[in-house]
Parts: C-alpha cells; sequence; structure tokens
C-alpha cells in the first residue's frame, strides 16, 4: 500500500500527542506522505479557544485558524516537520456526538491512505454511556485506521 495521504486526530492530551507524533512519524515517514491534522470542536470548546487565543469577538476566525494555534496542534507540527513531513491543519465544529462523522467526512476529502487517532482505556459502561469515537472511526473510516493506545 503506498501512503500519501494520513489524517492524524489531535488530541489534548500531551502524553498521548507525543505517541500519536511518534507513530505517525514512523508510519507516514518512510513514503515522504502528507499528514492532514484534524482537531474537532464543540461550539463551547471553539469559543473557550478564540478568547484564549485572543482573537477579537467581531473577527473571522475560522475553525481552520484556532486548529492551527492549538497548542497541540502546533506540537504536533513541530515534530512532524523535525521529522521532514508536510502538514495541513483542519479544524472542525461538531458537536461529540458527530465528530467521527466529521472526522471521516475529512479523511474522505483529503483522499486519505490512513487514519491515526487515539484513545484510553474505558469500561463497557463508560463505552455503552458516552459512546467510543474511535470506535466509530475503525468502522466508518473509508481507509485503514491505526489506534495508538495512551500510556
Amino acid at each position: 500500500m503506498s501512503l500519501e495521504t494520513v489524517v492524524l486526530v489531535v488530541d489534548e492530551d500531551d502524553a498521548l500527542t507525543e505517541r500519536l507524533a511518534a507513530t505517525t512519524s514512523d508510519v507516514a515517514g518512510p513514503p515522504g506522505a502528507d499528514v492532514a491534522l484534524v482537531q474537532v470542536f464543540t461550539e463551547a470548546e471553539y469559543e473557550q479557544a478564540r478568547t484564549s487565543l485572543g482573537f477579537e469577538p467581531d473577527s473571522e476566525a475560522t475553525p481552520d485558524a484556532i486548529a492551527e494555534r492549538s497548542a497541540s496542534v502546533r506540537t504536533l507540527v513541530d515534530a512532524l516537520s523535525a521529522d521532514g513531513l508536510d502538514t495541513r491543519t483542519y479544524g472542525r465544529l461538531g458537536d461529540e456526538s458527530d465528530e467521527s462523522e466529521r472526522i471521516v467526512a475529512l479523511t474522505e476529502e483529503v483522499d486519505a491512505d490512513l487514519l491515526v487517532t487515539g484513545g484510553r482505556r474505558r469500561s463497557p459502561a463508560g463505552k455503552a454511556i458516552f459512546g467510543s469515537t474511535a470506535q466509530e472511526l475503525m468502522l466508518n473510516a473509508p481507509c485503514p485506521v491505526t489506534f495508538v493506545r495512551a500510556g
């Protein structure tokens, strides 16, 4: 399989971010694939990020612009760039119930060859009550999915 584009789902957990960057570099680096970073914000997260990043209330701060300035994205871009990978950042608005749909849509939009995502171990009850974005991605992504478990 030839890798040209890898979609990497951004996670706010610093330890997981490091593991996601390392895994993505290991997989995407040798073929020199482009990496599309995607961060999905709820409306509340988006507004909080707009405020904390100093965007004026009447300015047009797109989800892409907010994602580009997020600390987790900057960490990933720095790590992947140091490994010689080209990145592009995408921000999406959604709610917790459609986060996986937003990610799958981007994966289709950029014609990704691989999706890299991470997560934490959860109890069966936790999955049933809150759902599992990673599980939804594995079932619905149009390409193979690499899951990176938090340490």
